[in-house]
């Protein structure tokens, strides 16, 4: 028994490392290469260990300070419900913040998300740079945008909506091409040759093809925007992350549960109203 598992193991480790004689149909014989597992495992080890060692990473940390989190936990997980009056003008902020700068963001995306598509507009050059300035507003995180707008345009929900609005651009813009590329061209080409202008041609034949996806795609950075904006106030964009940071600031933990609890029942009710009208436009 003991012989049989020693030689199960040994044809294992054998295919795994050592190359194998694969008899063809014609008769001939090839090699199987050695399997590459090995040099990808050494490499993904060495990567780890340089990543650690320019990151600062260390265990002993973590097992040393390890102890703190319960305690965090548990003050987070006790939130103070008298603090909640105050959690009220910030939570309002930060919704309209992000209603208006989805609404915004979305009427903006559908016109230049015409103008990413490659089967609407034939002129690559104009197609090139619009996706090229959709790729720059979609890379740069929403708070980037808040801190550099809030020197602009000073603190405030003012420079929150408006990083809110050129991030939602970006995305929905992004998802709507995409959409766009595949949907079918024949009533679209048809109108276009009966004389039709391009706007009118995708607003009749196209745009009906498109607008659920549309919907859905405003509705999912709807959420992603009562998220993000959650935490512009780090940068002095107003809404709950001047709360949150000051709460973090001064450790009151019980009162930072409190901003998070309200925080996860709104971003919760809104994935069940979304969620809600998705089912009744699909």
């Amino acid at each position: 028994m003991a012989d049989s598992k020693l030689e199960k193991k040994t044809k294992l480790f054998d295919r795994i490392f050592k190359p194998e004689h694969i008899v063809l149909d014609n008769g001939h014989t090839v090699d199987r290469p050695k399997s590459r597992m090995p040099l990808i495992l050494i490499c993904l080890a060495v990567v780890i260990i340089i990543s650690m060692k320019m990151t600062g990473f260390d265990f002993g940390i973590i097992i040393r300070r390890a102890k703190e989190l319960p305690v965090i936990l548990g003050k987070i997980f006790h939130p103070k419900f008298a603090y909640f009056p105050k959690v009220i003008k910030p939570l309002i902020e930060t919704i309209k913040m992000s209603i208006i700068g989805t609404i915004i963001g979305c009427l903006i995306g559908l016109p230049l998300s015409i103008m990413a598509s490659t089967n609407i507009n034939r002129n690559k050059p104009s197609l090139l740079v619009c996706r090229f300035i959709l790729s720059i507003m979609r890379s740069v995180p929403t708070l980037i945008y808040a801190s550099v707008l809030a020197l602009v345009f000073g603190l405030g929900t003012f420079a929150g909506t408006l990083a809110i609005v050129i991030f939602t651009v970006g995305i929905v813009a992004k998802m709507l091409y995409e959409s766009i590329e595949t949907i079918d061209m024949k009533p679209y080409e048809a109108m276009v040759s009966f004389g039709a202008t391009t706007l009118q041609a995708f607003w009749a034949a196209c745009m009906p093809q498109i607008l659920p996806t549309y919907i859905d795609d405003c509705l999912y950075c709807f959420e992603l925007n009562v998220r993000a904006s959650s935490i512009l106030g780090y940068v002095g964009a107003g809404g709950l992350g001047v709360l949150i940071r000051e709460r973090t600031g001064l450790r009151a933990y019980n009162d930072l549960g409190m901003v998070l609890l309200t925080l996860f029942i709104v971003v919760l009710a809104i994935d069940f109203m979304n969620d809600y009208i998705r089912s009744k436009i699909s």
